[in-house]
């Protein structure tokens, strides 16, 4: 099968070790954003960029047998091996969909959650004004996405610019709405949700070797970054990055990646 193209090819690629190379992240990620929603027996979840399920599963456990969870992702494989992580829970659907515009029915969801994704979107705006028609009135959205970057790794994104278009935006740089707590606050109220709120957590990844790092580094959404970089020049920039990871692990010995992560609510009035 061929992957589609675009971010969706990258996950499409990824999919087989997303989240699955000994170095757990995107399953403490989630757990920020699951319990802040505190999904009920019974409720009907709608989970936007799915990926393997980090946070669509806990969702649906907690819904119930009485509740059920959509989980929509563009990247076949994801969907695919996500379905088969869910088949012995009944109440779980997982199907190829677009984030930025899901197909579903209006009113047919208490909570709609969206784990580390909108900042793939082309439109983050109009891509959660398109989700509040699918919320029942009282339901709620949650959204997570990065804080401040963990300033020790900094070293290695630079690494990675000259490789990037001139034009790709940048979720951290100020004039993104994804790099502050009002800017995502703001795209909820700005789509007519209220009671808008920000819960902060961090979280620690540990990487046993440097070579840890870089086959984290291909297995979800960075992996878009070493596709950029021509073929010929990868193993050049491998040893580099290797370079700069052997340091910051002689310095402090060992490589931890901290991360601030940042999940925001609102409720559809």
């Amino acid at each position: 099968m061929t992957s589609p193209p675009g971010i969706a090819g990258v996950f499409d690629r990824a999919a087989d070790s997303y989240d699955d190379v000994g170095v757990p992240w995107f399953g403490m990620i989630a757990r920020g954003l699951v319990e802040e929603l505190d999904v009920r027996p019974g409720e009907r979840v709608l989970d936007l960029g799915c990926g393997r399920g980090a946070a669509l599963l806990p969702l649906a456990r907690a819904a119930g047998a009485t509740g059920t969870a959509l989980g929509l992702d563009l990247a076949p494989r994801m969907v695919e091996l996500t379905a088969r992580d869910a088949r012995d829970l009944p109440q779980v659907e997982v199907r190829v969909g677009d984030a930025s515009a899901p197909d579903v029915p209006a009113q047919a969801y208490d909570v709609v959650s969206c784990c580390l994704v909108l900042f793939f979107l082309p439109d983050p705006a109009a891509a959660v004004r398109a989700w509040v028609p699918a919320l029942a009135r009282g339901g709620r959205v949650g959204v997570t996405t990065f804080g401040q970057q963990d300033t020790r790794w900094r070293a290695v994104d630079e690494l990675f610019q000259p490789y990037q278009p001139p034009a790709l935006r940048d979720p951290r740089g100020p004039e993104s709405a994804l790099a502050s707590d009002d800017g995502v606050a703001g795209l909820l109220t700005g789509a007519g949700l209220v009671d808008v709120r920000t819960a902060h957590r961090t979280v620690e990844a540990a990487f046993d070797s440097p070579e840890r790092w870089v086959a984290f580094s291909w297995s979800h959404g960075q992996r878009a970054l070493w596709e950029r970089v021509p073929q010929d020049e990868r193993d050049d920039l491998q040893h580099r990055v290797l370079a700069v990871l052997r340091e910051v692990e002689r310095r402090d010995g060992g490589l931890r990646l901290t991360q601030d992560v940042r999940h925001t609510f609102g409720r559809r009035p």
